[in-house]
């Protein structure tokens, strides 16, 4: 796959899709095909609901029928001679639909020798192996041009509702692109039949374009010369339509990005993890679309995936308003698409298999690199399960699973282009190696000092008052560089008991620690006391420490046009950035190993304490059921 990320976009021209007009409304409007034979046979028996099947097999006939796929969609629902502006979308949409398949069945022809082969075979007919390969080729072609109707519909349709799960696939043929479109629209005038009304039109033209890319995908293997496709990009983009080989990109069509945005100077509080979210916003926005890559994840330093942990109401909404609102802005004034997603508690399903589905596709949104992606999931420990837990359901289990696979599993491929944030009130009870997947840890504690509550409150209760403000300057102690630098200092030294007994240990038997060797020995010694402690931890730490090398402030006015750093050439890029880079120096890494030590120290201390509340809950219920059943056996009734 990595050749084809650096494959150019083929943009196909509104004159080469005008071509195909005459051909895509005759299969819109009549045409004859063959009936699979498959249909409900028989006449119906009175009285019953079942049907008078013969003996005799008909299996090897194939009746004919008219498909008029116009006429099936004006009739659903009404005796209406109009079409309803559902009706006509839907129509619209087939008809070109078809048009853009048989396009790009066109550019499938100029990547593979079909083309000249098709212009030999005009003059004289092809003789042996050429012949072969010339079928081989047009076979492959009705293939990519059925694909790309499908995957056009999927892409194409609003889809609102349930989705259908029972529509049967077309009975496909691959002679011909024509073939092939013919088979796929008399396949969906067979799923449009008898639609009660425009909703169920819109779900049944919708379920059959995506049963359509399962079957064609479980057909994949039998063609040959497919791979010329495979690293294919085409974009149309009067139809908003990308098709990336056989990449079936998410089938709803984008909405607008609907919440409420929140600037960085409204949160108060929070200042490591307010100036981190910054950071990332802007790094997000250096990812380079011609390279898909992103000169932060070569130099060091991206974060692809944090945790996000703090008590309830101290700001972990916020902040992701506050990151989802920048990114938007920056998007906007790039140009580029931003997709924001949460994965919340209502995509658990009680079907087997759904939730880890759902969890799938909210990764493959939020991964797709023709965006820039932004992808939370709130409450991450009543989401995913801990996989010791089995009080937890199937549904998530199975999202446990999904998410630590996408997050650092064999097949994961950091491009750079977006970022995923687990937010919980509870970190603890998450599952130990999900949560060490997440490259950062931000604790999120909201206000702490005298001067963030004055200003907390300042800024809430509005300016609908005469009341003084006092011997105070408002917001002053919220200046992001002065508070982050006090805010990281704080780590020079453990705050968790658990961590300063090991650093305090350390100091007294090896000393300061001044060497790579003293901070290997401190890390190991930490793991004696802290076996969750692995060497994922200290890769996690080692980022840390890069992105804090890689420290830069971004200056604001690269991202104010979209001329001056976002439209430049990927090197162009990456050079401006390493200029910024900082040296690693011993106070960053002792600070970042406090921090991420710390957080460790602090989830295993919570979730001891839980375990040993329960154990006591459970001792006071026995010591009191004995007492009850004492009590009973001298009333005689045990």
């Amino acid at each position: 796959m990595s050749n084809g990320l650096n494959a150019g976009l083929t943009t196909i021209r509104e004159d080469e899709i005008a071509r195909h007009l005459a051909v895509a409304q005759a299969l819109v409007t009549r045409f004859v095909a063959l009936d699979p034979g498959e249909g409900t046979a028989g006449t119906a028996l009175a009285g019953t609901g079942r049907r008078f099947v013969s003996t005799v097999s008909t299996g090897g006939v194939r009746r004919t029928r008219e498909v008029e796929l116009a006429k099936t969609i004006q009739s659903a629902g009404s005796s209406d001679p109009l079409l309803s502006p559902t009706q006509h979308g839907v129509l619209y949409r087939v008809r070109r639909g078809i048009q853009v398949a048989l396009a790009i069945g066109e550019v499938f022809g100029r990547q593979t020798d079909l083309e000249q082969l098709q212009a030999r075979n005009v003059t004289a007919p092809l003789q042996g192996e050429e012949a072969a390969r010339f079928k081989a080729l047009l076979s492959a072609s009705a293939y990519v041009a059925a694909f790309s109707l499908a995957a056009y519909l999927l892409s194409a349709l609003a889809g609102e509702g349930e989705p259908v799960n029972d529509t049967p696939e077309p009975d496909f043929l691959f002679d011909t692109p024509q073939d092939a479109l013919k088979s796929m629209v008399a396949g969906l005038d067979a799923a449009l039949k008898g639609a009660a009304d425009d909703t169920t039109l819109g779900q049944r033209a919708r379920a059959f374009a995506r049963a359509a890319i399962d079957g064609l995908l479980t057909r994949k293997t039998r063609f040959t010369g497919l791979s010329a496709f495979e690293n294919t990009h085409i974009r149309i983009d009067q139809d908003d339509f990308t098709l990336d080989g056989f990449d079936v990109a998410p089938g709803q069509r984008r909405k607008p990005l609907i919440m409420t945005f929140k600037k960085p100077e409204e949160i108060v509080g929070n200042h490591i993890a307010k100036f981190q979210a910054m950071k990332l916003a802007k790094m997000l926005m250096a990812f380079d679309f011609d390279r898909q890559m992103n000169p932060f994840v070569e130099l060091g330093g991206f974060l692809f995936t944090f945790i996000g942990d703090g008590m309830p109401g101290t700001g972990k909404t916020i902040l992701i308003q506050m990151i989802a609102g920048l990114l938007n802005d920056y998007c906007q004034v790039a140009g580029y698409a931003f997709h924001y997603e949460n994965f919340g508690v209502d995509q658990i399903s009680s079907y087997q298999g759904k939730s880890g589905q759902n969890c799938k596709a909210f990764i493959d949104n939020v991964v797709n690199p023709r965006v820039i992606g932004f992808g939370t999931i709130d409450d991450v420990d009543q989401v995913a399960a801990k996989r010791s837990d089995d009080r937890a359901s199937a549904g998530q289990h199975e999202i446990t699973a999904v998410l630590m696979e996408a997050f650092a599993g064999a097949s994961t491929v950091v491009r750079g282009n977006c970022t995923f944030g687990m937010f919980s009130n509870y970190p603890e009870n998450v599952d130990d190696a999900l949560r060490q997947r997440a490259g950062a840890r931000w604790l999120v504690d909201g206000p702490q000092t005298e001067e963030d509550y004055i200003d907390i409150f300042a800024l809430l209760i509005g300016k609908n008052h005469k009341i003084p403000l006092g011997d105070h300057q408002l917001f002053a102690k919220q200046e992001i560089k002065r508070a982050v630098g006090v805010s990281y200092e704080k780590h020079g030294r453990p705050e968790e008991a658990g961590l300063v007994a090991v650093w305090e240990r350390f100091e007294k038997e090896r000393g300061r620690i001044e060497t790579l060797a003293d901070i290997g020995a401190y890390l190991h010694e930490i793991k004696l006391s802290e076996p969750r402690f692995t060497g994922r931890a200290i890769k996690n730490i080692t980022d840390a420490v890069k992105m804090r090398a890689m420290d830069v402030e971004l200056p604001d006015e690269w991202f104010a046009t979209p001329e001056v750093f976002m439209h430049k050439p990927y090197d162009e890029k990456k050079a401006m950035i390493a200029e910024l880079r900082g040296p690693v120096t011993m106070e960053m890494i002792l600070q970042e190993i406090n921090r991420y030590a710390d957080s460790e120290f602090r989830y295993a201390d919570k979730s001891d304490e839980a375990a040993v509340n329960e154990i006591i809950r459970r001792e006071r219920q026995r010591e009191r059921a004995i007492g009850e059943i004492e009590a009973l056996k001298r009333e005689g009734k045990w």
